[in-house]
């Protein structure tokens, strides 16, 4: 008997041993997040062109926007991270501007802004998502929703991810699906308002302004009965470690719209039809005609090599299909080089080309008998090409401090991109990040 209580003690002290142990680990398992973390973003973008949508294909693109943003991802426990993301842009277009291009002093023409109230706006968001990794970190998933508004637009949006990683931690599966439910304000250009419920050719704006050309002018229009867009994505993304040196990734993206998918203020222009000017400007047809849905489909693969512990190879390939007739192919290259513990410079390089959409026409080339058209060259057949350089900041250890938070990185980007139309853009960009001391 006393060798069957000693044999049974020994069983329960290797039970409570292995308990405790369990329970240690799980006491000290390795947080997600370790303290809060604040990023501050900020861009500034400048485009030139002059091929405007919203004067039918033809004027300035002219457009300068500054943006910042602050994101803030704080640890609610070991396990889960509450991220907070805030967002304000404000931008000035020349383009946009000639929604209205009668509303300035100077004599209407496509290729000057005019100062109406189209000419500049503010753009906001704000988004809300959490995160959860279960206690062996292989499995995540995620839910957010968000906000997002303008002057003639306002969006609702939500979503949510799976990740799962696999064989060691080797490979990594991610489900990803979204919903945004827009609804505009429909803004349609000027000189069309008077043709719906108006007095047409007898408004104020025909009988103080000469119409030339075509006197007798009689657009096409018909305001939209249906101001909502809904959006719909999936995505799917699957990771391989291939090397101790090379990782590689498929991905698989589907998004299904449907509603407006025309920008009411965009103009076109019909060959069959006498033109009719004011001024200099070009008095809009019809405005930009689409069909209410469109499937996009887009193919994707990374292959990053990481050569040394100073230079690494990061490669990007998508091809890009939709109903509407485009197809498209991006290529990208990025170099980061290690110049330091601290410091790392990395140039880049993107090629993009697609082909027109079924419904793009250039200026003054649609026909008035089309059930579709528009002249937007975003729908165009072109290819284009972007070159990039960035720097970064990386302390680890955080010396340098701002109140409670320590400076952990600086983010700087140029990127200059050429379409082989007279597109083209300039953007910098800008991120700081700081985390809270513990």
């Amino acid at each position: 008997m006393k060798q069957i209580l000693t044999y049974v003690f020994t069983l329960v002290c290797i039970s409570v041993n292995a308990q405790i142990q369990k329970d240690t680990i799980q006491t000290y398992k390795k947080r997600v997040l370790e303290t809060v973390e604040v990023d501050f973003l900020s861009s500034y973008y400048t485009q030139e062109g002059d091929n405007a949508s919203v004067s039918g294909g033809i004027g300035t693109e002219a457009l300068t926007d500054a943006t910042g943003t602050i994101i803030v991802a704080i640890p609610l426990n070991d396990d889960d991270i509450l991220t907070i993301d805030a967002g304000v842009s404000a931008y000035s277009s020349a383009s946009s501007s000639n929604v209205g291009p009668f509303d300035g002093q100077q004599a209407a023409d496509p290729f000057v802004a005019s100062s109406g109230a189209s000419s500049s706006d503010v753009w906001s968001s704000v988004s809300v998502g959490f995160a959860h990794s279960s206690d062996d970190r292989n499995k995540l998933w995620s839910v957010n929703t968000s906000f997002a508004s303008e002057y003639d637009y306002f969006s609702v949006g939500f979503g949510g991810s799976y990740t799962r990683l696999f064989n060691e931690k080797n490979t990594e599966l991610s489900l990803n699906v979204s919903v945004f439910l827009d609804t505009w304000t429909a803004i349609y250009p000027t000189e069309l308002r008077p043709f719906y419920g108006g007095n047409g050719i007898n408004n104020t704006l025909f009988v103080n302004n000469a119409v030339t050309g075509n006197a007798n002018y009689n657009p096409q229009f018909t305001p939209f009965n249906n101001v909502q867009r809904n959006s719909y994505a999936f995505g799917i993304n699957l990771s391989q470690i291939l090397h101790k040196n090379i990782q590689g990734s498929l991905s698989l993206d589907l998004v299904r719209q449907d509603g407006l998918l025309s920008t009411p203020f965009q103009r076109v222009y019909f060959k069959d039809i006498a033109d009719s000017f004011i001024e200099n400007f070009h008095l809009a047809d019809a405005i930009e005609q689409l069909p209410n849905e469109r499937f996009k489909v887009a193919i994707g693969g990374r292959l990053n090599w990481y050569i040394n512990q100073n230079i690494t190879v990061r490669t990007f390939y998508r091809y890009y299909f939709d109903d509407w007739g485009i197809n498209s192919n991006t290529v990208s290259i990025e170099l980061p080089l290690k110049l330091s513990d601290k410091f790392t410079f990395y140039p880049s390089f993107r090629f993009y080309n697609q082909s027109s959409a079924d419904y793009f026409s250039p200026y003054n080339e649609a026909l008035s008998t089309d059930d579709y058209y528009t002249s937007d060259y975003d729908l165009s057949n072109y290819s284009a090409n972007q070159i990039g350089f960035g720097c970064s900041y990386t302390d680890i250890f955080t010396k340098a401090h701002l109140w409670k938070f320590g400076l952990k990185a600086i983010d700087l980007k140029f990127y200059k991109y050429d379409r082989n139309t007279t597109f083209g853009f300039n953007i910098i960009t800008a991120g700081v990040k700081f985390v809270m001391d513990n």
